[in-house]
């Protein structure tokens, strides 16, 4: 039963990892804020010219950097500016994290049969349904989710999780 639960595993990864790219959750958050020109950079042509705003001679490094920063997009310069504390790249980091060290975890009980490979994975399957639910429930408005995508994914998931438990429950020593 524990290759079934693996192969069943595989197949929901598979299905979250399609959803993941399809969804349009970054073209929907995107969508949502209004796009904004970036700022004006003046660059000095050379090193040694003194720019015509400020009393100071600016580093090489920084000509090079004004340089680069003409060709940003506007996405590019909105995400600079944004602070990185979301709770949205946090869920979306997590949730395929955990999917993939648990399966990683069910790999090894399929392989050992140790039992608490089998509940360590089982408890990383429950924190990543946890953590896909809110996932699903925070962006369900803001995406264009696959309703078929969805169903293969979440009952996948569910079957999953409720295989695993019945490996982990009957699992020898």
């Amino acid at each position: 039963m524990a290759i079934v639960v693996l192969l069943l595993w595989a197949v929901t990864a598979f299905a979250g990892f399609r959803l993941l790219f399809t969804s349009g959750i970054g073209r929907a958050q995107s969508a949502q804020t209004p796009v904004q020109a970036p700022e004006p950079v003046t660059v000095p042509a050379t090193a040694g010219e003194v720019p015509a705003t400020a009393g100071e001679v600016p580093s090489k490094r920084d000509i090079k950097r004004a340089e680069r920063a003409r060709y940003d997009t506007p996405e590019l310069v909105r995400s600079r500016k944004q602070s990185a504390g979301g709770l949205r790249e946090a869920v979306e980091f997590t949730h395929p994290a955990c999917a993939i060290i648990g399966l990683a975890f069910w790999l090894g009980y399929t392989l050992v049969h140790n039992r608490a490979l089998a509940w360590i994975a089982f408890g990383l399957a429950a924190v990543t349904a946890c953590i896909g639910l809110a996932w699903f429930f925070s962006n369900r408005k803001n995406s264009l989710f696959s309703p078929r995508l969805i169903a293969i994914h979440g009952g996948g998931a569910a079957f999953t999780f409720l295989l695993a438990a019945l490996t982990a429950l009957t699992a020898r020593g």
